[in-house]
């Protein structure tokens, strides 16, 4: 059986392409299809691949502008050869469910979100202080045009997982389809608690795109005085920097051995975007620590308030601080903490996808 791997792009290692090195190793000799790849951004089991990227890859300033040819991206996709691969997985948080199998082919989306550009999270990213007008009315004229074909293309996928239960009502109210959930793999014997003595900041560890609300952290700690260090590279860098006061620190993005050295040593991850999934708070809790987070979206479903974090429920800063005050007034016991990350190991997700796309088969 000849299988292919579809990615939306391969840009850095996040929660997504933690998903498809999982399925790399399950799959070893499945190629690898993509609308973008700049060498050297992802991990070397997903690297050792053959990659075929789409025209996008060729396009001015791609490698940093990738987002900019989103109008494009449903062609790139739809461009694609695979009549020769009978079983085609694709890892979809945008256009990569849109490509055509072969008639007699099984496809089968592993879906991390519908499109959340046009969607649930379009304001996040194109309305007013968030794009310039020129951008704002682009988008607003191919909205329309992106959503029927996201909806359409979805027809183009015999089965779906979703990441969370969050997703997989997103997949039915969108798609009218239904979807398995199996949660993301986090490899819970790499991210373990170190003999590091704890330290008095927080964490936040996270791309720098607008919907990660990486800006409420900032502006809340700003306030509090607090340490913070913050993990994450972005297009929002530059914005964050600037309004982030001397008790804030940007680290650049690191590496997991060093991440996981923060975690250990950190207070507590600081985690105000609502999340498809979020594999970032399940690694956190893994190496013990627990988590403040924005009480929407995946967290509800990684997260146990007063046990392995705490809750807040509005995006402000008064309603972050006020969950970081209710933090400080609570013992936490790291042991119970990591014991709940187990359920979401990475040989558990190994296992549930096999077994699924077998049956399917």
């Amino acid at each position: 059986m000849k299988i292919a791997i579809v990615h939306d792009w391969l840009t850095g290692m996040r929660g997504g392409e933690k998903v498809l090195e999982t399925l790399c190793e399950i799959y070893p000799d499945a190629d690898i299809y993509t609308l973008i790849h700049i060498k050297g951004s992802v991990s070397e089991e997903i690297e050792k691949h053959k990659i075929f990227t789409s025209f996008l890859q060729n396009m001015p300033l791609v490698k940093k502008k990738y987002r900019y040819y989103l109008p494009l991206m449903p062609k790139a996709i739809e461009k694609f050869e695979l009549n020769e691969y009978d079983l085609i997985i694709s890892s979809s948080h945008c256009v990569a469910k849109g490509i055509f199998p072969r008639k007699d082919a099984l496809h089968i989306c592993y879906c991390h979100t519908p499109m959340r550009y046009i969607w649930d999270m379009y304001d996040e990213y194109f309305s007013k202080g968030k794009a310039n007008i020129f951008v704002r009315g682009v988008m607003g004229f191919l909205k329309p045009f992106l959503r029927k074909w996201d909806v359409e293309s979805s027809k183009r996928v015999n089965y779906f997982i979703a990441n969370s239960k969050n997703i997989a009502d997103k997949i039915k109210k969108y798609y009218k389809k239904d979807a398995e959930v199996i949660y993301p793999p986090v490899d819970t014997e790499k991210f373990t608690p170190t003999n590091e003595i704890q330290e008095d900041f927080y964490l936040v560890v996270s791309a720098f795109a607008p919907y990660k609300r990486v800006d409420l952290a900032i502006k809340a700690f700003n306030i509090l005085g607090y340490p913070l260090k913050v993990i994450g590279t972005g297009q929002e860098e530059k914005k964050l920097k600037r309004i982030a006061k001397q008790n804030i620190e940007f680290l650049g993005w690191q590496n997991e051995d060093s991440i996981r050295r923060y975690y250990s040593k950190c207070k507590a991850l600081i985690f105000p975007g609502e999340e498809d999934f979020g594999i970032v708070p399940v690694e956190a809790m893994s190496c013990g620590k627990p988590v403040i987070a924005y009480g929407k979206g995946g967290a509800l479903e990684t997260v146990i308030d007063g046990i392995t974090g705490v809750f807040f429920y509005e995006q402000t800063t008064d309603s972050l601080i006020e969950a970081i005050k209710k933090f400080e007034g609570i013992k936490w016991d790291s042991i119970e903490i990591r014991s709940h990350s187990l359920k979401f190991d990475k040989n558990i997700f190994k296992k549930k996808i096999k077994e699924y796309i077998e049956t399917k088969i």
